[in-house]
């Protein structure tokens, strides 16, 4: 195993010997081993620590970025191709979706230096608004999609993917999941390799996609589909591993664990790749099973098309299209499928799972502001990030969700649609605004929008790990750089009401989010406090209650703050709150909201401070 001097320098780590590594870690060193000069990439779950191991490579070998957004990502890493080196871009599924424009393109113009892409998909929804396979979008693109099933696999993968763009002129995608970037395996590493810069190929016919040119292009993009199908037949990064004539499972990626976990003599053929397929390969080798079952996490991509060619084999009658698979699911489904013998107690004593739904931090800023946004009666369009955690119980402030930037923009759509019962809020945070909320703000005010847009700005891109961007005015590595100056932005977009305000300050919020709500037009205020765990965990002097002024209204519980708690303790009758002080920084927001003055900051062993007024100034 890695130690913690060769964890700080990745450069360090000794080769011919096995290392235990994440999928993500093992990707990034794949990704350094190959020679990549250039990588891009915008933080999202499960992907981000494939950049974040990145940035921790030496700045001579490889410029590592976080951009503004996937397409970004992309671009730049297109650009780095077209200059002749070798570059990669890391997204998770959802991202692809944004860059997809870039890479329909780029598929038709193919690469000068290697282009990779790591997409990894979130089986089970972790952490997404959505469960997708990105395997559809590799054949959308006509572009290969290599599936490791470990993280050896992981860094070979990356690796081999390099080879074969730059020897097929193609984009490749590389496709993990959460599963694979999240696990620790043994992985063999390798010294760099250090490719010869290719000087920039200036054939405008190739790198220019007008449709004269794309005519041409498209025919060539089928052809090397073609041959690189026909050069699988015989690649080692396809496996056969053959058992009994009975049963034959074709499989890919994490299912492959799963399988051998549950049938570990079983006929395998384990695909390296989803896209495209070795056709003869799969076909001599259905010859040989009396019964052929395709086991593959979400759609059936490799079922459909080996049914395609008149191949008779099993799989979604049998294993779910939702959903993460697991050494369970899948024996569950081989019983299902006739393969194992049912086992009663198989799966070992059965406890109902405690429900512990995820809740903002405590003294995360974003309570407060859904706080007065709930108060005001609002109709609220949200987006992606910490905040949307406002939709449940108890905040509830929040109606619509759609994906990463469409706040702004769906609440113009309300607006214009005429709904106007309740004033409209669009939330969305610094970094989501960053992303893709400026386009839709320019566009609210060209339309004469009547919306009100709340920008959380905590200073760093949290959801994800308190990653940098453009409004922190810090790069990836660390280093200053320039820093957006969001009011600045904002009014060069057309906005004429802009206001900041500190989001602890549960007076000023309120009375300004009135006023931002009174105004005609579009209005935006600032909702401005760093978050409370990154880059570093803020702590102050925790808050207490007395209990001997509690009188159990239950205002500050209604924060939805998990530092504050019903007690076991009753008062003269009351149940009253108490505050967990290794849970509480001391924001004070709950001492705002109470009425009585009973929550009051802690000071040395256990004395108090003097009574703050309720409803006061932040902390």
């Amino acid at each position: 195993m890695s130690s913690k001097a060769e964890q700080a320098s990745p450069t360090a780590i000794k080769t011919g010997i096995t290392h235990q590594m994440t999928g993500n870690e093992a990707i990034a060193r794949g990704a350094w081993e190959a020679g990549v000069k250039v990588a891009a990439a915008y933080p999202g779950t499960p992907s981000t620590e494939i950049m974040e191991n990145m940035g921790r490579y030496p700045v001579g070998d490889v410029h590592a970025q976080w951009s503004t957004n996937e397409k970004v990502a992309l671009d730049v890493a297109i650009g780095a191709s077209f200059a002749g080196v070798r570059a990669i871009s890391m997204m998770k599924h959802v991202g692809l979706n944004v860059a997809s424009d870039a890479l329909m393109s780029q598929s038709y113009i193919g690469v000068h230096g290697g282009l990779v892409m790591i997409v990894c998909d979130d089986p089970g929804i972790h952490s997404s608004q959505n469960e997708q396979d990105s395997r559809l979008f590799g054949r959308f693109a006509q572009v290969p999609v290599f599936e490791p099933s470990d993280a050896q696999e992981a860094l070979d993968f990356t690796k081999a993917a390099f080879d074969i763009s730059e020897r097929f002129d193609t984009p490749v995608i590389v496709r993990s999941t959460t599963r694979i970037s999240h696990t620790r395996s043994p992985v063999l590493v390798s010294e760099r390799i250090t490719p010869e810069d290719k000087p920039f190929n200036a054939e405008v016919s190739k790198n220019v996609m007008v449709p004269g040119h794309a005519r041409v292009r498209h025919p060539i993009v089928i052809d090397r589909l073609e041959r690189l199908a026909e050069e699988l037949e015989t690649s080692d990064l396809n496996r056969l591993e053959m058992g009994s004539s009975k049963l034959g499972i074709i499989t890919s990626s994490m299912s492959y664990v799963y399988v051998k976990e549950n049938l570990p003599e079983a006929s395998v053929l384990k695909l390296g790749l989803s896209f495209p397929l070795p056709k003869k390969l799969i076909q001599d080798f259905c010859a040989k099973h009396d019964r052929v079952i395709v086991v593959e996490e979400l759609e059936p991509v490799i079922e459909n098309e080996i049914k395609t060619w008149g191949l008779k084999v099993e799989g979604k009658e049998f294993f779910p299209r939702t959903g993460e698979l697991s050494p369970e699911q899948v024996r569950i489904s081989f019983e299902q499928a006739g393969v194992l013998e049912p086992e009663a107690d198989a799966m070992g004593p059965q406890f109902e799972p405690l429900i512990r739904p995820p809740v903002l931090c405590a003294g995360c800023p974003h309570a407060m502001s859904y706080t007065a946004i709930r108060s005001l009666d609002v109709r609220v369009a949200g987006d992606i990030g910490c905040y949307t955690l406002a939709v449940g119980d108890p905040l509830t402030a929040i109606d619509t969700t759609v994906a990463m930037g469409s706040s702004i923009a769906n609440a113009t759509g309300m607006y214009l649609a005429g709904s106007e019962e309740k004033p409209i809020v669009a939330t969305i945070g610094d970094s989501t605004f960053i992303h893709s909320g400026i386009p839709p703000l320019i566009d609210a005010v060209y339309n004469q929008a009547n919306i009100t847009v709340i920008l959380l700005d905590n200073h760093i891109t949290a959801m994800t790990g308190g990653q940098e961007n453009p409004g922190t005015g810090k790069t990836l590595r660390g280093e200053q750089t320039h820093q957006v100056n969001f009011e600045e932005m904002i009014r060069a977009c057309g906005v004429e009401w802009i206001e900041r305000v500190d989001s602890y300050d549960a007076g000023s919020m309120l009375h300004t989010m009135r006023e931002a709500i009174a105004y005609r037009g579009v209005s935006v205020l600032i909702a401005d406090r760093p978050c409370v765990l990154d880059p570093v965990k803020i702590k102050g002097p925790s808050m207490t209650v007395d209990a001997k002024d509690c009188n159990a209204c239950q205002g500050c519980m209604n924060l939805g703050c998990p530092a504050l708690i019903w007690s076991d303790e009753w008062y003269e009758g009351r149940h009253i709150v108490k505050i967990d002080p290794s849970a509480c920084i001391g924001c004070s927001v709950c001492a705002q909201f109470c009425p009585t003055g009973a929550i009051q900051p802690t000071v040395n062993l256990g004395q108090t401070a003097a009574k703050a007024k309720p409803c006061g100034g932040g902390a």
